[in-house]
């Protein structure tokens, strides 16, 4: 199931630790950051104002070790229409992605030697076919339906091109180019992120003021908002050819 036809996401990611900004914005009001669970909770996706799907996730980090587990259900229904589990060491090294539907079918993505390979499986008990990817093992893996992956590439560009100044972000000039791999699509891309700055966003009718970040591509545009008093938890996403809003329940 893909949620935006044409739509297309990626990035390759950079070396480092991505929960460091969530971290450090836990320090800087004087307490630790969750531990074991960076963030938690769920966000809701609306296509022209209507909600069509929830998204329940959970962000931890222990033993070295992130975990980052998601799952989809209609709004219509109750069932899990698909769910992931992505694991990565503090260095940012893919450990496993794993991927599966309702309808059937899943996805594995694993280290292999300095690369990765996808294992793709159609049917139960098939056997999978296999592609490699000359891709390093810090590669991001950004999956076409789930918003949290987005939370932890906004964690990763902002640790690496990013830095605390006197309560502030404080970003390179200009956007920071990534590349990921897409597993439901099969491919590597590139993205292209960009931080805009400090703006009032309303969230359940509640005016916060948000760091918005660019997120762009050759076919896609999207508007990213993380509050900055929060861990940097990514709040909202528009996506305006779609009609599409994400909004943290």
């Amino acid at each position: 199931m893909k949620l935006h036809t044409g739509t297309r996401w990626a990035i390759v990611a950079v070396v480092g630790f991505c929960f460091s900004l969530a971290a450090w914005a836990g320090d800087k009001k004087g307490k630790p950051a969750p531990n074991p669970v960076v963030d938690s909770g769920s966000f809701g996706l609306f296509v022209k104002g209507q909600r069509v799907i929830t998204e329940s996730f959970r962000i931890e980090q222990q033993n070295g070790i992130n975990t980052i587990k998601a799952q989809l259900k209609e709004a219509a229904g109750s069932s899990t229409v698909q769910k992931c589990d992505l694991e990565i060491t503090s260095a940012g090294e893919l450990i496993h992605y794993d991927w599966s539907q309702e309808s059937g079918g899943s996805i594995n993505v694993v280290p292999n030697n300095d690369f990765l390979l996808e294992k793709i499986t159609t049917t139960e008990g098939g056997k999978p076919s296999e592609q490699p990817f000359l891709m390093p093992t810090t590669t991001l893996i950004l999956d076409n339906n789930f918003f949290v992956l987005r939370e932890v590439l906004a964690w990763r560009y902002l640790a690496a091109d990013c830095k605390a100044e006197g309560g502030n972000v404080k970003c390179q000039q200009g956007p920071e180019e990534f590349g990921v791999l897409v597993p439901q699509d099969h491919a590597s891309m590139r993205v292209r992120l960009e931080l805009v700055g400090k703006e009032k966003v309303s969230i359940h009718g509640a005016e916060r003021e948000l760091l918005r970040i660019n997120l762009t591509g050759e076919s896609f545009a999207w508007a990213l908002w993380v509050d900055p008093q929060d861990q940097f938890k990514l709040m909202r996403v528009t996506i305006a050819a779609d009609n599409t809003e994400v909004v943290r329940d």
